[in-house]
């Protein structure tokens, strides 16, 4: 069987995001309807959001093509966005207008949007696109950077499946179904993990395209909001508020900021 590459990916840490979320991706990422598209996906992620964001603005760590942010702003909640990928942005723009969503092109980890904001939020496991700890503890210190006293960043994220791991292997396939297979392949010494997606039709051939991350534990992501100001408010197995355990896949996190009277209260004392 012959195969495709799309993208980058290899087990490089020196690959560039921007390279990987090209016109190629970003003319195929949107599925309406269906995946991480579907309503009973997106629906009560959006409904969790608009309650966080208690009236105020939201701001969507890379916003790629408006996924999440498109019906957040439907709700009545101003929505903007940083995002690093120009092919993102431009399928974006094929939704909605600068006005109705304004988007910074830039890294999450640095990059500014203008004004303050009540609730900064990453989705889809996206904090783990930043390949190293420095730049994911830079993405927290930016988080804060754009919230008012009191705000909230919210992360989504998956529980690293090391368990699945058996002694000497580095490859786990974490999805087979008809035309599609996903492997993932560790790094454990540098925490690293690359997915591999392999797309194939009746015929020998199949494309792939494969994404780099730095997997995160929970216990470290908390470490990350303390060093950049944050409190663990809640973590949720899901949107839904569902309990997280020890056999969770995913968390939804959400981190405060102080309100400005517990700083002055903690400054006085």
């Amino acid at each position: 069987m012959s195969v495709d590459e799309v993208g980058s990916g290899p087990q490089d840490r020196g690959v560039r995001q921007e390279e990987i979320w090209d016109a190629e991706a970003a003319e195929s990422y949107d599925t309406p309807g269906t995946g991480a598209f579907a309503a009973e996906v997106v629906g009560p992620m959006v409904d969790r959001l608009a309650e966080l964001a208690g009236g105020g603005r939201a701001l969507e760590f890379a916003i790629g093509t408006g996924r999440v942010a498109v019906p957040l702003a439907e709700r009545g909640v101003p929505v903007a966005g940083i995002e690093l990928s120009a092919p993102m942005i431009a399928r974006l723009r094929t939704k909605v207008d600068e006005a109705t969503i304004p988007v910074v092109a830039g890294d999450m980890a640095a990059a500014v949007a203008p004004g303050e904001y009540t609730l900064v939020y990453l989705v889809y496991n996206t904090i783990a696109n930043l390949l190293t700890q420095a730049e994911q503890v830079a993405c927290f210190h930016n988080a804060a950077r754009h919230l008012t006293p009191g705000g909230r960043f919210v992360i989504e994220l998956w529980v690293p499946d090391l368990r699945r791991l058996p002694p000497g292997q580095r490859a786990i396939v974490f999805s087979s179904e008809p035309g599609y297979l996903g492997v993932d392949t560790y790094d454990v010494v540098a925490q690293q993990v690359v997915s591999h997606h392999f797309r194939f039709g009746e015929d020998r051939r199949a494309r792939l395209f494969r994404t780099p991350h730095r997997y995160i534990w929970p216990a470290e992501l908390d470490l990350m909001a303390r060093l950049a100001g944050f409190e663990l408010e809640s973590r949720h197995a899901d949107w839904t508020g569902a309990e997280f355990t020890a056999e969770s896949g995913s968390h939804v996190s959400v981190y405060r900021l102080p309100h400005a009277d517990t700083i002055a209260a903690s400054m006085s004392t």
